[in-house]
This record gives C-alpha cells, sequence and structure tokens, in this order.
C-alpha cells in the first residue's frame, strides 16, 4: 500500500502546490486582461481593448523597451561580476566555501524595502558617498542619484547574491581536473576557461541570467526609490494600474505580455545555446 502512495504523494503535493499557486494566479490575470475595470469595477465585457490600448500606446512600448534595456544591462553585469567570485570561492575557498556563499544571503536578511532605502542613504545628495567627497573637499556627485543608473546599480546590488549562488551551485559539480590537464597539455589559463570551464557552465551560467532577467524586467522598488522622473519602467506603470489608477484589467494584460516576454527570452536563449556541450542532458534539440 505505502509503494502505491509514494509516487502520488511525491508527484502529487508538488502539482496540487503548482495549479493551487501558480497555474490558477496566471489563468485568473487571464482572463481578468479580457475584461475591463469602469470606476474601480471590474466590468466582464470580453474584449481584447487592454491589448489594444498597449499596443498603439506609444508610452507602455518605452516603458517595455526601456525595461528590456535595464534587465539585459543589470543581467549581464550580475553575470560578469558573479563569475570571478563563484570561481575563486570554488577554487579557494577551501573549507570556508559554504560560509563564503551564505555570506551572499546576508542582505536576504532584510527587507528589499529596507535594502533599496540604504542604498538611497548611500548614494544620496546628502549621502554617505557624497558626505565623504565633501569631508575631503571634492564636489558631491550629482549625477547618480535619482537616474537610470542609480536604478542599474540598486538592481545589481539586489539580485547580485541570487547570480553568484547559481553559478556557484553549477561549479560546484564541475571538475577541477579537466583545468589542471587542459594546463599540463599546453592551454593557457585563459583558453583553459573559455574552452573548458565556461561551456560546461553555461547552463548554470544561463539559469543565474534569467533569475536576474525576470525580475529585473518587472521591478518596481528600485527604479522608484532610486531612478528618476524619466526612468519610468514597465514594472512601475504596471503597479500604477493596480494602485492609483484602478485600472486592473489593464494591468493584468500588461502582467500576461510580461509573463509571455520573460518565456519567450528564456526558450530563445536555452534554444540558441548547444546545451550539449554544457554536459546538460535533460532534453536534447530534434
Amino acid at each position: 500500500m505505502r509503494s502505491r502512495l509514494a509516487p502520488w504523494l511525491t508527484l502529487g503535493v508538488p502539482t496540487v502546490f503548482l495549479i493551487a499557486l501558480f497555474v490558477l494566479p496566471l489563468l485568473s490575470m487571464l482572463v481578468l486582461s479580457v475584461w475591463r475595470t469602469e470606476n474601480y469595477h471590474i466590468v466582464q465585457d470580453w474584449n481584447l481593448r487592454n491589448y489594444w490600448v498597449l499596443a498603439t500606446d506609444g508610452a507602455y512600448a518605452t516603458f517595455l523597451l526601456r525595461s528590456i534595456a535595464m534587465a539585459t544591462a543589470v543581467s549581464v553585469i550580475c553575470t560578469a561580476i558573479a563569475w570571478p567570485v563563484a570561481y575563486g570561492i570554488t577554487l579557494y575557498g577551501g573549507r570556508y566555501k559554504l560560509l563564503l556563499t551564505l555570506g551572499f544571503a546576508v542582505p536576504f536578511l532584510t527587507g528589499e524595502v529596507l535594502r533599496v532605502i540604504a542604498l538611497q542613504g548611500l548614494l544620496g545628495p546628502v549621502g554617505l558617498v557624497n558626505g565623504v567627497l565633501m569631508s575631503l573637499g571634492a564636489a558631491p556627485l550629482r549625477a547618480i542619484m535619482y537616474t537610470n543608473v542609480a536604478s542599474a546599480i540598486g538592481l545589481v546590488y539586489l539580485y547580485l547574491p541570487i547570480v553568484v549562488t547559481v553559478i556557484y551551485l553549477s561549479l560546484l559539480n564541475f571538475d577541477q581536473r579537466l583545468l589542471d590537464a587542459a594546463k599540463i597539455f599546453g592551454a593557457s589559463p585563459a583558453r583553459a576557461f573559455f574552452e573548458i570551464a565556461w561551456p560546461l557552465n553555461l547552463f548554470g551560467t544561463l539559469i543565474g541570467f534569467a533569475l536576474c532577467f525576470i525580475p529585473c524586467l518587472s521591478a518596481t522598488l528600485a527604479p522608484r526609490f532610486l531612478g528618476g522622473p524619466n526612468g519610468t519602467l514597465y514594472g512601475m506603470a504596471m503597479a500604477q494600474q493596480f494602485g492609483e489608477s484602478g485600472t486592473w484589467a489593464l494591468g493584468a494584460a500588461m502582467g500576461v505580455v510580461l509573463f509571455v516576454l520573460s518565456i519567450a527570452a528564456v526558450f530563445v536563449a536555452f534554444r540558441t545555446v548547444d546545451l550539449r556541450r554544457t554536459g546538460f542532458t535533460g532534453f536534447g534539440r530534434s
């Protein structure tokens, strides 16, 4: 009896969890997106007007393109920083590998709002950085805070620990003896890295990139607290529909567009890269 119930419990519980907390909310958002809101009330009027507004209103296209550019830049920066950090921990961390990796989780002990406000105090006009500069007799920096650069710094600060952790976990399964063998046969450290370490850990790198790219597309807090008036991103505009605007149906349509775009970006990335070179055997190309 136990042997029969074990598969159902093992697969059934996660399936119910995913359906209840992932599939059903997505379906409800999809249904709401083809209704309309009027005077803060939902009207069950089936139409595609919300998607037509998103397609024809240039402001929403600008917000979306700006968010894609921001998410791409932040993800590239996080990946470029995370790789040497994770690689260094793997090679030289010794018995402190786990401790060093957990150190990157320290910021998560506080809320995201507090972390963003802390950056305000660091980069603001009267923040710590400018305070130090003025005490040294230098002019304060006024070109960082309340700009897209500040938003990017905030997003890198928020999501860098995730990328470092993912790449580090990928490197844990990497056999470092392959690099030693390449060096014995005359490969330089750089060539051994780019021809062995990088491709064999590319799958983990893609996962880290995606886990940074997708939430950056819908980022709200960092752009709102750190970005300027001309730095409105798609996530901020979407949050406004569920807040002061009260146009929930339009916000749901924006969420559907964002979800489809995220899935498409991940699909293109994973189909473009030859995952068989990375040692990944989860699925193959047809």
